[in-house]
């Protein structure tokens, strides 16, 4: 399913750009903002799919019904293609003066299919990586090793749609017509939901645990509550339910000493009633274990937000840079390459690197650490960020070195493509390939691993919201640049605009980033799975209670 959908969803990724300006006539400005706001939506709506998993639906159902709902998208789009009365008249085949971009019934029919397919994908992405992860008992030294590898291979499976995406579907959209591109994906998702429905019977689903973000406010309002309380030095101190229903699997997470304000929610004003405990209700005392629940997503915010620069950087090289193609020869042995089809270069860079990767360095990396993933997820993510930085600054330099062959050529206000090949732009995009390639699953594997049971779905689409924000934050930067310095980005010839300076200035604010990742990352305490345990079969004494020695 994975490959499937991302193939359809990259090439919207890949080829938008070009048809909002080319088909929907609208400015490269507003092409690249609209571009960037339908994938951060893409992705920040993801947050509600991970609520819907965590608290009402199983991820297997997620998948599914998420999955129509981006058909529903996608055949929308290809309806609006495919009737020119639909779309506005082309500039090109009119005059400069008689140019108009869509009215306002055809760009509703655009953003509703746009958005439609960002909320389907939204909820594919909270649920998916979870339901595969779902699989694998992480509390079990052999299955962690496995997991570990699933996210690998999950990327592997998303990296070789996106390849497929951003060439054959792109050249299909660019030669034969966009309602045959778009028809395409909606074909692609139609069957990415039948063969994941395949495996129905196979799956382990989760159980919905009730809403984690009504137990992380339960534990805000109780701490409040309960503010005049002194905090006990013993857990033991502290409320925590042990007696479950018989067959019944439930986590208990240990006390940490972070955030110890919180742990007042955990204590039972005995002051105000004479009753027990129990009768207390969630909104006055909460467990132990929902405590330390709230502190590992206030401990996980800080990382997640020193990421979002990053995806700040990739919205660049796929709008920006993507525009760059457009302007240099793209045959390669006599066949022209789309410009949309440029991200396929940082895609190879990861089909070739993921297995080297997993078969090689993580093996090795295992022997002489003894953790199962290789190296801690953090500090695969911060590799992909010092990567970032150097794509950034390499940017740069292959766009200086453009601007120069316009110049020398006197082409700098000339639409013919310049003496020089557009693959120069793949050693940017094949570094922050191998930067995505350590990062994203860096993310997606902490996240799930981190987060308590009651909130895996809704921790991987947190790990999404890196995107969905970096991407929001592009628009931003991009209009904030453009004030300050007069227009380094504002004119729609690439020749005139300042993009190198831009380029470089993403570097040196990525530099510092990954400083402030740094402090953050360093202050994490990832959860202590040696003294965590799990409730299998409820009883009357503490034997009942079985503690996972898992040391990772």
């Amino acid at each position: 399913m994975e490959g499937l959908e991302n193939m359809a969803f990259v090439c919207m990724i890949a080829s938008l750009m070009t048809y909002f300006s080319g088909y929907m006539n609208f400015s490269l400005t507003k092409s690249a903002t609209t571009l960037t706001n339908f994938v951060g939506t893409s992705f920040l709506v993801a947050l509600f799919g991970g609520f819907i998993c965590d608290t009402y639906w199983t991820r297997f159902k997620t998948c599914v019904l998420f999955g129509c709902v981006e058909f529903l998208g996608y055949a929308l789009l290809t309806v609006q293609a495919h009737f020119h009365q639909l779309r506005p008249i082309p500039c090109k085949d009119v005059s400069s003066d008689q140019c108009e971009a869509a009215d306002g019934s055809q760009s509703a029919i655009l953003f509703t299919g746009l958005y439609l397919i960002a909320f389907g994908t939204s909820g594919i992405k909270a649920a998916l990586p979870s339901l595969g992860a779902d699989q694998f008992d992480e509390n079990d030294p052999k299955e962690a090793i496995q997991l570990s590898s699933f996210f690998n291979w999950f990327l592997l499976s998303l990296t070789v749609g996106a390849i497929i995406g951003v060439t054959v579907i792109v050249w299909l959209s660019a030669n034969l017509g966009w309602d045959l591109g778009f028809g395409v994906c909606a074909i692609a998702v139609f069957f990415a939901i039948i063969f994941v429905g395949m495996g129905k019977s196979l799956y382990r689903n989760n159980v919905p645990k009730g809403s984690p973000l009504a137990r992380i406010a339960q534990v805000f309002v109780a701490a409040i509550r309960n503010r005049d309380l002194p905090i006990p030095e013993r857990a033991e101190e502290l409320h925590e339910i042990h007696d479950k229903e018989a067959g019944v699997k439930q986590e208990i997470l240990p006390r940490t000493g972070q955030f110890r304000f919180l742990d007042r929610a955990a204590i039972a004003n005995t002051t105000d009633c004479a009753s027990t405990s129990i009768n207390h209700g969630p909104w006055r005392l909460c467990t132990v274990t929902q405590v330390e629940e709230t502190k590992i997503l206030l401990r996980m915010l800080p990382v997640i937000l020193s990421t979002v620069f990053m995806n700040t950087c990739l919205a660049q090289l796929q709008t920006f840079s993507v525009q760059q193609s457009t302007t240099m020869d793209t045959n390669v042995f006599g066949f022209k390459v789309p410009g949309p089809s440029l991200p396929v270069i940082p895609l190879l860079f990861m089909f070739v690197m993921i297995p080297i990767y997993e078969r090689f360095f993580v093996p090795l990396a295992r022997k002489i650490t003894g953790i199962p993933t290789g190296i801690r997820h953090l500090q695969r993510v911060g590799i992909g960020l010092v990567l970032s930085v150097i794509s950034m600054a390499v940017s740069g330099v292959v766009e200086t070195w453009r601007k120069s062959v316009a110049i020398e050529h006197n082409m700098v206000d000339s639409t013919e493509p310049l003496p020089m090949s557009f693959l120069w732009l793949g050693f940017q995009f094949a570094i922050f390939g191998a930067a995505d390639m350590f990062t994203l699953v860096g993310l997606l594997e902490f996240f799930y691993a981190e987060s308590s049971a009651g909130m895996k779905s809704l921790g991987t689409a947190i790990s999404w919201c890196s995107v969905a924000f970096g991407y929001f934050l592009s628009s931003v930067v991009v209009q904030v640049v453009n004030k300050v310095t007069g227009g380094w980005l504002a004119s729609d010839n690439l020749n005139r605009d300042k993009l190198n300076y831009f380029y470089w200035l993403l570097a040196g604010i990525s530099t510092v980033n990954f400083g402030v990742y740094l402090t953050c990352a360093s202050w994490y305490r990832y959860k202590d799975r040696g003294a965590m345990k799990q409730i299998e079969n409820g009883g009357e004494d503490d034997a009942k209670v079985k503690v996972q020695m898992v040391e990772i």
